[in-house]
């Protein structure tokens, strides 16, 4: 990931990389060479000389090296989940708040294409439906399925409702690893809207699909293909639409809105509260997989 937002970076015109910095000098030295910039093995060496950072390092890391580039005036962008534990993403808020700095998180969904028009055009969605399966992969193993995969469909249903939550319950499996590799979560919100929501990191096929239900519309999203369906009555008919939105890079849509954000001192879409409350949340789908699991073996 740290190799893919150095060159989104790397490809704008209004920002510079100055430096890459990873563990693995060997890894470093060849990122470094292609983008034309320094190498460290050691990110404190890069901050005196930069304006902002991306972190995308193992989330038990991202307090560590978030607070030290903010403490030391730089902007960031961490990678989801926004820490490890919800005290430190409240502290990295504040730190940023204080310091009159853009945080940003990485809930890259949030820049979808194809979900930013779904989300354009629901008034009040009643029930989010989301499915997010892939094969297993080591990177992201550092943390369970909830935190590595379903954080995701958190976020989203959070921005689609726009409010709160007011009651979860969740269950899940694990299978390949000693932690949660399958789980499901209902959320219910105070606006009435409900969110069923489906994670698997030992499934075959990769699967990122989202359905949105509400009075006068049905949207079905397929957010790894950028294909839109849109059903609802007219007339007495039921009318079908289809839209493709396959050509949009939602990470460079995220580089692009964390620079303009620096640039023009504005908060960003996705900051240091979403990347808290979407944290919040799947710490406590995570508590009550674990508390079930606990109970029923």
């Amino acid at each position: 990931m740290g190799t893919l937002h150095a060159e989104k970076f790397a490809a704008r015109r209004d920002a510079k990389v100055i430096a890459v910095a990873d563990s693995n000098a060997a890894r470093a030295e060849a990122l470094a060479r292609k983008l034309g910039c320094s190498a460290f093995t050691d990110y404190r060496g890069a901050i005196g000389a930069a304006d902002a950072a991306a972190v995308a390092v193992p989330t038990e890391r991202h307090f560590e090296i978030a607070s030290t580039c903010l403490q030391a005036g730089l902007n960031v962008l961490v990678e989801k989940p926004i820490t490890s534990t919800v005290q430190q993403a409240q502290e990295l808020v504040a730190l940023a708040a204080r310091k009159g700095l853009v945080l940003q998180v990485g809930h890259v969904e949030r820049y979808n294409a194809t979900f930013r028009t779904l989300a354009a055009r629901m008034t009040r969605p009643l029930f989010v439906e989301a499915e997010r399966l892939s094969g297993f992969k080591q990177r992201g193993a550092d943390v369970d399925v909830v935190l590595d995969l379903m954080i995701h469909d958190l976020d989203l249903a959070v921005a689609l409702s726009k409010s709160k939550v007011t009651d979860v319950s969740a269950s899940g499996f694990r299978v390949l690893t000693g932690d949660i590799d399958i789980a499901n979560a209902r959320v219910e919100f105070a606006n009435g809207c409900v969110a069923n929501l489906s994670a698997s990191r030992v499934s075959q096929a990769p699967v990122r699909k989202l359905r949105v239900f509400q009075t006068d519309l049905y949207a079905s999203a397929d957010l790894q293909a950028g294909k839109l369906r849109y059903v609802r009555q007219a007339k007495g008919a039921i009318d079908s639409t289809e839209e493709t939105h396959e050509k949009g890079d939602a990470l460079a849509d995220q580089a692009k809105a964390f620079v303009a954000s620096i640039m023009q001192q504005k908060p960003t879409q996705v900051g240091g509260e979403d990347g808290l409350h979407a944290l919040e949340l799947a710490l406590s789908v995570g508590r009550l997989v674990r508390e079930r699991l606990a109970k029923f073996g």
